[in-house]
């Protein structure tokens, strides 16, 4: 095969759907050009992993690709000399023997049908959100440009979508018989007709608002219903929201990488909420309450008597939600003692009055420090 999809998207050949789906959400998030501006080598990554995922996640594509080398088999007829009177080329379109079996499977003359249709193609885009707008959900449009399928002929590209004849090569069936000769002999198989597409129909008189394409560029404002507990740089799917598909093929899908505003005082980490906390010396020595910001508001947080640098205090259910679940996190407040800056010197002469007091009876922790000090 010219191109390995199997080995760009990091799956076996007997990969399940689910499975060649999954290695190529985590690789398209890896190599988006969204993550990777001004990076050409995981810009033509990216374009390889969507080629590949869209013949790998079509049956019929897949099917072909399997058996040919390629999601047309048109292209191993003409890759290899296609026709009655063509020769046999060689084993290039071939990545071992095991391509060649697989061709022969269904015996000499054997006719499998072929369908012409096409999936559409799967687009990107980027959608911005707040701190807030990720936590709780919200809805959002964004503008498109992609491919639709034309209104005025039913995607057929004929005028009124009935402006058509029967195709003359393949007499309406979509499907003609190829003959080749191979060093195993003569080949009989069906393919689409090259003619008509496989559509079986010929345009007598052409849509005149798609120029008898059966489609069109458009620009389309799509609302998008965001969950909450999203988080950066995730990736929502909307099927069938790309282009539209060719020939009755289904649409291709929008992958929405989201980008997520930082907070100017919380953080977070999954579901779960993070504050570093200055708290002023008296309040964490004699306990007292601080305001603290949440993302329910502003909530008043009770200091415990003594509270030390490092404490950290849970608010359990104060987090995120959790995406498509009911529960929340919790949120943390890790507490960092700040000392005063004491300059008067009425003041500091106080502070060395009672001093002794404090050393002696209530530092513990420097007391263990300093009989550790004297053994050493």
């Amino acid at each position: 095969m010219a191109k390995n999809y199997y080995e760009t998207l990091g799956v076996e050949k007997n990969a399940s759907a689910d499975e060649i789906k999954s290695a190529y959400r985590k690789l398209a998030k890896k190599y988006h050009p969204d993550l990777n501006p001004n990076n050409q080598e995981a810009a033509t990554k990216f374009k390889e992993i969507n080629e590949a995922y869209e013949v790998l996640s079509d049956s019929q594509k897949k099917a072909n690709y399997d058996q040919y080398g390629s999601a047309d088999p048109q292209d191993f007829f003409r890759n290899s000399g296609g026709g009655s009177q063509g020769g046999f080329s060689g084993f290039g379109n071939f990545s071992g023997f095991e391509d060649i079996f697989d061709m022969f499977s269904s015996g000499f003359g054997g006719e499998t049908k072929r369908t012409s249709a096409t999936a559409g193609r799967t687009l990107t885009t980027t959608i911005n959100l707040t701190f807030e707008e990720a936590c709780f959900g919200v809805k959002k449009a964004i503008n498109i440009v992609r491919t639709e399928s034309c209104k005025h002929c039913n995607g057929t590209g004929a005028k009124s979508g009935t402006a058509y004849q029967t195709c003359p090569d393949c007499g309406g069936s979509g499907q003609v018989r190829y003959t080749q000769n191979t060093l195993f002999g003569r080949m009989v198989n069906v393919g689409p007709c090259a003619k008509c597409n496989g559509t079986g129909k010929i345009i007598k008189e052409k849509c005149e608002h798609c120029s008898g394409k059966g489609y069109y560029k458009n620009n389309s404002s799509i609302t998008i219903d965001i969950p909450a507990g999203i988080d950066n740089e995730q990736i929502m799917t909307l099927r069938g929201y790309g282009d539209a598909g060719m020939r009755g093929g289904p649409n291709g899908d929008l992958q929405v990488l989201v980008k997520v505003a930082k907070h100017p005082l919380l953080e977070r980490d999954g579901v779960d909420i993070h504050l570093d906390l200055p708290v002023p010396f008296v309040i964490a020595m004699l306990g007292g309450k601080i305001i603290i910001p949440s993302l329910e508001g502003k909530l008043e947080l009770t200091i415990p008597q003594n509270t030390q640098t490092g404490t950290i205090l849970k608010l359990k259910g104060k987090g995120v939600k959790y995406l498509n679940k009911n529960s929340k996190g919790d949120m943390f407040i890790k507490v960092s003692v700040e000392l005063p800056r004491v300059t008067d010197k009425k003041l500091i002469n106080k502070i060395k009055a009672i001093s002794e007091e404090f050393v002696q009876k209530d530092y513990q922790d420097y007391q263990k420090y300093q009989d550790k000090l004297k053994r050493l």
